[in-house]
């Protein structure tokens, strides 16, 4: 059984353009130590988009390689959540030249992780086999993700009035971006109906466990949810998504016979 091209995207999507984001730390890093970490990160991330990609490109058939789905897909093509897309930092000052904030990124990491390892685990069932096997693989990676980022957020929150501060705000921002996890996009519900992807609901308890937990450890106050509920895997996304692709896709373009 083979996984939908468009689910396979959106996963590949979350990996590549978070991967992306996180790779902006590289030698900005706050330590020496999480400047190395997070470009772990960005690598484990970007290696999980690339077998993904490699999946999808093989289904799609053509010319299709994961160079070009990576690089030569626009905006309203890809299918990540809008929470991968934001800047790090907050978001009323996202078009100015400000200093990246390490709180937001931690919280991100978190939020993004708590999920991920839940949606692994399960796709480690899928019927589409090569899925599954990227499933297994990637579910050891996204469980160092979420041990590091819980592990800062709950030093952070329960650290100094400045640093609890920085956590909660970025708490308050991005949290309500995780609505769009539970709303059910075409591709979901396909995969869900020939047996390769997952029920998303069915994983938001569980999700919001693992979430209050930490919270609690940081003694941070969860927001309410309610609002906007982002559409970025159904390919609407925030002013944002075009900057990121327009820096990360640019060589590729420049030089689209190129070989490296």
């Amino acid at each position: 059984m083979n996984a939908p091209v468009d689910y396979l995207l959106h996963l590949a999507d979350n990996a590549l353009i978070l991967g992306q984001r996180n790779a902006e730390w590289c030698g900005h890093g706050p330590i020496l130590e999480e400047d190395i970490a997070l470009s772990n990160n960005s690598l484990d991330l970007i290696g999980q988009a690339r077998m993904l990609y490699q999946r999808a490109a093989e289904l799609q058939g053509g010319t299709a390689t994961e160079d070009t789905l990576a690089y030569f897909r626009d905006v309203p093509d890809f299918k990540n959540y809008t929470l991968c897309e934001l800047p790090h930092m907050p978001l009323m000052s996202a078009t100015a030249q400000g200093d990246r904030d390490f709180a937001i990124t931690i919280v991100r990491n978190f939020l993004y992780s708590s999920l991920m390892v839940l949606v692994w685990d399960q796709l480690q069932t899928s019927k589409d086999t090569q899925l599954a096997a990227i499933a297994a693989k990637s579910l050891k990676e996204v469980r160092y993700h979420l041990r590091h980022s819980r592990d800062w957020l709950v030093r952070m929150g329960d650290g100094t009035e400045a640093s609890h501060a920085k956590a909660q705000a970025a708490l308050d921002q991005l949290l309500p971006y995780c609505q769009e996890f539970w709303s059910t996009s075409p591709q979901e519900q396909a995969a869900q109906a020939n047996g390769t992807g997952i029920d998303m609901a069915a994983l938001q308890s569980d999700w919001n466990q693992i979430v209050d937990e930490a919270l609690k450890e940081a003694t941070l106050q969860r927001p309410a949810d309610g609002g906007f509920v982002p559409t970025g895997k159904q390919g609407i996304h925030s002013e944002h998504l075009g900057f990121v692709l327009a820096e990360m896709q640019s060589l590729a373009r420049a030089h689209p016979e190129a070989t490296w």
